[in-house]
């Protein structure tokens, strides 16, 4: 049986596909920095050619990178130095509190277990000893048990290390030559196929730049809710965890519930436990309602087309399948999905295989 140019031609695609596909499975681990560089190249690069064009030329383009990949940094570096001012607020109202916290809980729990037959004499003393113990600890406490930590799990810390260096080095060279990359990439493209992949790559460029807007939007918005709903029961700190919690809901889930802790932790301290409760209760339940049913599918999901139910898919999916990185890239690869399955879907309605007998 011989094989059509066209069946050859399919067989030899998918042949390439599922070997990439293996090559990609293998190599998982050690493609990580690289793709998360090349995501953020992708989204870097038009800053860099509007500050190159701005300078006419006169401004050397590895200088244009430096500074916005400076500037990257210093913003990342920001969003967690947000923490500094809650854990320097909060450590020492935690060893004052936890004390009194612990005596009132042993005063409220013995008499209410009482009543249901329950004998449960808690180690006041002790608990707060031990809690005193860690909470008071100095510099060199807490270095010594970081260090003891390092050479128990010493391949995940030289994992973290590896990647916080690697990341900006290759970002660095992606952000210098980035149309070079991508000229080399086109040139892989056979030539009977150069419009379909043109085509196909500006619509996926058109989508992947409306879903970066449109998650920066979002995020700015969720900053200034947290911000004000916070603000609103009168939490000390409720500028800089709302800010650090609205910002960091560009990682799904790991954002607000970190935001969520924090905010738990200051009311505590500041507030009685039933206000406390009400606040996180209603500013993050409210949040997170916002967040998953009308800004992410409003502003993120109908910008790339993408249905709600098919956000929360994307996000799940990808986050089984390629862990914490896929939970990243989960909406801007399903956006890339997209604009490939619409074009299946087109193809497929106008093929003789939907359409039987009839030619299209």
């Amino acid at each position: 049986m011989s094989l059509t140019f066209t069946q050859k031609s399919a067989a030899a695609w998918s042949l390439i596909a599922a070997l990439m596909a293996l090559l990609l499975w293998l190599l998982a681990a050690v493609l990580t920095p690289f793709v998360v560089a090349a995501v953020l190249a992708y989204a870097l690069t038009p800053l860099v050619k509007r500050l190159h064009l701005f300078g006419r030329g006169h401004v050397p383009r590895v200088l244009v990178v430096l500074v916005v990949e400076v500037l990257f940094i210093l913003c990342v570096l920001g969003l967690l130095l947000l923490l500094v001012p809650i854990l320097v607020k909060e450590l020492p109202q935690m060893r004052e509190q936890v004390p009194l916290a612990l005596d009132r809980l042993n005063a409220i729990s013995q008499p209410w277990l009482s009543q249901f037959g329950v004998k449960l004499s808690l180690d006041v003393a002790g608990i707060k000893a031990f809690a005193l113990k860690y909470m008071s600890a100095n510099a060199e406490d807490g270095l010594s048990s970081v260090l003891s930590s390092l050479k128990l799990g010493g391949s995940v810390a030289f994992a973290l290390i590896g990647n916080a260096v690697l990341i900006p080095v290759a970002l660095f060279y992606l952000l210098m030559d980035w149309d070079g990359f991508v000229q080399r990439v086109l040139e892989l493209v056979p030539p009977r196929l150069r419009g379909s992949y043109d085509s196909f790559t500006s619509e996926a460029d058109a989508v992947l730049g409306q879903y970066l807007r449109g998650q920066l939007l979002v995020m700015l918005l969720l900053a200034v809710y947290y911000s004000l709903g916070l603000s609103l029961f009168g939490l000390d700190l409720a500028w800089p965890i709302g800010i650090f919690t609205g910002l960091a809901v560009f990682v799904p889930y790991v954002g607000f519930g970190l935001g969520l802790v924090l905010a738990g932790l200051a009311g505590m301290l500041q507030f009685a436990v039933l206000k406390t409760v009400v606040m996180v209760a209603v500013v993050y339940g409210l949040g997170q309602t916002l967040e998953g049913f009308f800004l992410t599918p409003r502003l993120v999901g109908e910008r790339i087309g993408l249905h709600p139910l098919a956000v929360i898919f994307a996000l799940m999916s990808f986050g089984q399948l390629f862990g914490f990185v896929g939970v990243l890239i989960a909406l801007p690869a399903s956006a890339v999905l997209l604009v490939a399955i619409r074009r299946l879907r087109s193809g497929y309605i106008a093929s003789h295989l939907y359409r039987g007998n009839a030619r299209p």
